[in-house]
């Protein structure tokens, strides 16, 4: 069983990007045993533009994340949270190193058998 995640980061390292304010997402395959491969980085039009919310953001974030079971992201805003749940999509706000994140999203997963349903709100941080 494999998961894809996007993940919020500027520089491909560290997940350091806020959800809102990102151009790009890494889109990494995760597999249950916690290896993970980089997939691709999509390009997406910014959320947070010149302090307000732009709708063309959260509609291009939201197409560009469609495939993800879940992301990751250093902050994330509650309606940001709200339409990515809605879709099924998980969220967690971690901000670390994308290494070692996905490695505790890989044992999260594993522990708990995986996403939640379509629909089912994400809860914090996996441990």
């Amino acid at each position: 069983m494999s998961w894809r995640v996007g993940i919020a980061s500027i520089d491909g390292v560290l997940i350091n990007e806020h959800f809102g304010r990102s151009k790009w997402f890494y889109i990494i395959d995760i597999e249950a045993g916690g290896a993970s491969a980089v997939f691709e980085r999509r390009p997406v039009a910014p959320l947070c533009q010149c302090g307000d919310h732009a709708a063309s953001g959260m509609a291009s974030a939201l197409e560009a994340l469609a495939d993800c079971t879940a992301v990751l992201a250093a902050k994330i805003g509650p309606a940001a949270r709200q339409s990515l749940e809605e879709r099924g999509i998980a969220v967690f706000e971690e901000p670390a190193e994308i290494a070692e994140a996905v490695q505790k999203l890989a044992a999260y997963y594993a522990r708990t058998g995986g996403p939640r349903q379509k629909g089912a709100p994400s809860g914090g941080a996996p441990s």
